[in-house]
């Protein structure tokens, strides 16, 4: 399934003799995305977060005036705070993450893509101890299912934030991620990397961000 947003207004001269460009993406996450430009939804998954196995690309169009944050909001689907799916049947386990994402100007070059420039902090981790996947009934707070949950940073996505704090983004290899349906239906920059907090399989709410210029 494809998303498609397009700004219906004319692109016209700023105050400050700036003006908006028009842009596309590309974006393939495991599970859902939100992409935002400084602060505001220009994009995101069709399918939501709720649906298992939601493998899909996403394309779509949008206006922004430089210098611009991208936010990325990415989640790894979960059934609940232990970070499981498939609870109770013979293939729970953990889920595992990853999202990629270019974005070109109006002449079709790639200005942006997603590599370790990205800052990447992790807001929702769980399982704490990996073993919680092993559980014959599996709580989410209690022992080896503990989980680490924080609200997204007021501002995250905008240029007055401090993200000095934040880490680098973590980068993996298509064979660490197993990227499924809609990842191939998409021509790549050569150097767009899936990315994703610092573990694949308990890293579950990831929020990313990159300053454009």
């Amino acid at each position: 399934m494809k998303t498609h947003f397009l700004a219906m207004s004319i692109v016209a001269l700023s105050s400050t003799g700036a003006y908006a460009e028009t842009f596309s993406a590309d974006v393939w996450a495991d599970n859902w995305f939100e992409l935002r430009v400084d602060g505001e939804t220009v994009g995101e998954d069709s399918v939501p977060i709720t649906t298992e196995r939601s493998f899909n690309a996403e394309s779509f169009v949008f206006e922004a005036e430089r210098p611009f944050v991208l936010g990325l909001v990415a989640k790894d689907f979960k059934e609940n705070d232990t970070g499981l799916e498939y609870i109770g049947t013979g293939r729970q386990q953990m889920g595992d993450g990853g999202v990629i994402l270019q974005i070109r100007n109006a002449a079709g070059e790639p200005i942006v893509v997603s590599n370790a420039d990205w800052q990447c902090l992790t807001i929702h981790t769980a399982p704490l101890d990996k073993s919680c996947e092993d559980q014959r009934n599996p709580v989410a707070g209690e022992g080896a299912c503990a989980f680490d949950v924080s609200e997204e940073p007021e501002g995250w996505d905008t240029a007055a934030f401090d993200a000095a704090s934040w880490p680098q983004a973590d980068v993996y290899t298509e064979a660490e991620v197993g990227p499924k349906a809609g990842y191939d239906e998409i021509a790549w920059a050569e150097d767009a990397r899936l990315i994703w907090g610092p573990d694949l399989e308990q890293s579950n709410t990831v929020l990313c961000r990159l300053m454009v210029e």
